[in-house]
């Protein structure tokens, strides 16, 4: 199968990414060339395309379903499994944050809500403990206010960042026509 330069030029540079933010190149390059290619792709075809082996296919393949990020379809007459990217650009990026969230975020919750039960035994631990507080307790914020993100509906949630720099500006307006507590 033939790619044009700008979509290899894609799916080079997202493998790149994808090593950086602690996915295989392989994989990131995998999931790329599924979401450039408007029709579902067979193993053989990706492996052709990537120029990698078929068991490198077969591997990404399932760490892209472990993620939930990619589908597979078959048609009719065809012994064959078809894979595709799943749906638009903010399922895709809902199903990256859940995962991410359920392998990063909740462990250290979990790690972390139970260090708080301890009993800190001198100074430093009570420090460390006192840090651990602000650190759950920004997580805690961080993970409602994402978990509200994820029931928006893509166009509240394209507005909303829209908005952007714009809720900033009006919350600093805000704090500077109220009223001093000092007076």
């Amino acid at each position: 199968m033939n790619i044009t330069p700008m979509i290899q030029s894609f799916v080079l540079h997202f493998g790149e990414m994808g090593s950086r933010w602690g996915i295989n190149r392989t994989v990131a390059q995998i999931y790329a060339l599924l979401v450039m290619n408007e029709s579902p792709l067979y193993a053989d075809q990706i492996a052709e395309t990537l120029k990698i082996s078929r068991g490198n296919v077969s591997m990404g393949i399932k760490e892209l379903q472990s993620w939930r990020l990619v589908r597979v379809q078959h048609i009719p007459g065809d012994r064959k499994d078809y894979y595709s990217a799943l749906g638009d650009v903010w399922d895709m990026a809902r199903a990256v944050f859940q995962e991410r969230r359920k392998r990063e975020i909740d462990p250290t919750l979990t790690m972390l809500r139970d260090l708080l039960l301890d009993d800190p035994t001198n100074e430093q631990d009570k420090y460390a403990q006192t840090r651990m507080e602000e650190i759950h307790q920004l997580m805690e914020m961080f993970t409602l206010w994402s978990d509200e993100l994820q029931n928006m509906k893509p166009e509240t949630l394209q507005t909303l960042m829209k908005m952007g720099a714009g809720v900033s500006k009006v919350i600093n307006l805000k704090d500077k026509l109220a009223p001093s507590s000092s007076q």
